[in-house]
């Protein structure tokens, strides 16, 4: 062979080499996103947290394959601005829901922003289908319901709570949905979340399309009302349990097992491997329900941690290291941009959210520690009277207010982490420089409206 037949020989395998080794294509590389959200559980309401009456095992095997976060907040204490800023990547009251959205105007404290990009619609920009299983609590009527608002299938609930987890009514009215189509289906609610999401899993397993598919259950939230042989299971189990806390506690246990069935479906149909899968709830237990939420102070609706921080997991085959944990600070309006650096793409609007992607590879580069955490609710009734209440965390210091008509509390989480010890009289310049900025987030949020328009 003459020199130049070996060089060519030679720069041939050089290129094969290189064309063997090229990544796949983006379509291939994207994973699908599995997006669970639970509704009112309570930060220490999985047992891989130890806690000891309840068991979680198809959730403890998410945190276990996966990412732990201890330190992840809801964006509010209660439904609807949660699940806004967690589908905007905003802040709630900057996208027009403030507070919880309702049937009755006189009781209904948000709009969603019909100019708000949600991050189905991004998704589908960048060529995946996207899905919502459950609840939607984002608004009852055009142009605010979720084929609208970038989901191409809608299964679920469009309204708030269910007065009957059986009869699927809200004030005597169905909500129950099929994409636009009123539906009435038979069996309990969580049951049926599971089995639509079990069968749009089989559905996509047929074709290459990435999928998003957020399931939204509504349990555990009040009322509370497991299968009678989930009960009988738990009260025969533990022996001794209060009663409220044995439903709460088998209302978990059922919708564990049906996240469980879920993830099955994932890897029969062979798309486990190639599957993000997020877990985590939209505010802190419900405290009259007997939730748990850990060292933590309160529950639900309100302001301290216990209102606030949720569990949180991400599993992610190959990518994330199993059994691996995380402390920083972050929140639910966070996911948004880290779902779409997942997607490769990055967001065409502005965000309040930050991608933690890095953090999922273990790469450590976000620095939360003087990051500032911005909470809002607006409520009705003799408590709020249509006010609104906040709370600032910056570092290890969080001001708040769980009533509008009472003054701030000052509290050093590093110290003081059940927020037993108000330092805002010991502390005046420390409060005075988080009300400032405060301040400065309650005029941004001032400028959206949050009533349907006339």
């Amino acid at each position: 062979m003459n020199h130049f037949a070996v060089m060519f020989w030679l720069g041939s395998l050089f290129l094969t080499s290189l064309e063997q080794k090229d990544p796949p294509s983006n379509e291939e590389t994207r994973p699908n996103i599995l997006f669970i959200l639970t509704d009112d559980q309570g930060y220490h309401d999985v047992s891989y947290y130890g806690t000891s009456d309840i068991r979680t095992p198809h959730i403890d095997q998410l945190a276990s394959s996966g990412m732990r976060f201890d330190n992840f907040y809801a964006n509010s204490t209660v439904c609807s601005p949660t699940r806004a800023a967690l589908l905007t990547g905003r802040y709630q009251d900057r996208v027009g829901v403030p507070g919880v959205i309702r049937t009755h105007q006189e009781n209904n404290w948000g709009y969603l922003d019909p100019k708000a990009t949600l991050v189905g619609n991004e998704l589908k920009r960048t060529g995946y289908a996207t899905a919502l299983i459950g609840k939607w609590h984002l608004g009852l009527e055009s142009p605010n319901t979720p084929t609208e608002r970038g989901f191409d299938h809608f299964h679920g609930w469009l309204g708030d709570m269910m007065d009957d987890y059986w009869e699927h009514r809200r004030h005597d009215i169905n909500y129950m949905r099929l994409n636009e189509k009123e539906i009435d289906p038979q069996g309990h609610a969580t049951d049926l979340f599971t089995e639509w999401s079990v069968d749009y899993i089989k559905k996509k397993g047929r074709d290459e399309q990435p999928f998003f598919l957020y399931l939204a259950y509504n349990a555990p939230h009040f009322p509370v009302q497991p299968p009678k042989d989930w009960l009988d299971r738990v009260v025969k189990r533990e022996k001794g349990i209060d009663s409220t806390r044995a439903k709460l506690v088998a209302f978990i246990e059922h919708m564990d097992d049906g996240i469980g069935k879920v993830v099955k479906a994932l890897k029969d149909s062979g798309q486990y491997d190639n599957t993000i899968i997020v877990f985590t709830s939209d505010n802190g237990g419900h405290m009259p329900s007997k939730a748990n939420n850990g060292p933590l102070r309160d529950g639900k609706q309100s302001m301290y941690e216990g209102g606030l921080k949720v569990p949180t997991c991400v599993s992610w085959p190959n990518k994330i290291k199993p059994g691996s944990s995380n402390q920083k600070l972050l929140m639910s309006m966070d996911f948004y941009p880290t779902l779409l650096e997942i997607a490769g793409t990055a967001p065409k609007n502005t965000l309040d959210g930050q991608s933690f992607y890095p953090e999922l590879l273990g790469q450590n580069k976000l620095n939360t520690t003087e990051r500032e955490l911005y909470f809002i609710r607006k409520e009705g009734g003799t408590r709020y009277g249509g006010q609104n209440i906040y709370a600032l965390r910056k570092g290890d210091w969080k001001l708040l207010q769980n009533s509008p008509y009472e003054p701030y509390e000052l509290y050093n989480l590093k110290n003081d982490p059940m927020e037993k010890q108000d330092l805002l009289s010991i502390e005046p310049e420390k409060y005075r420089e988080l009300n400032t900025v405060l301040m400065q987030h309650i005029q941004m949020g001032g400028r959206t409206p949050w009533q349907r328009p006339e």
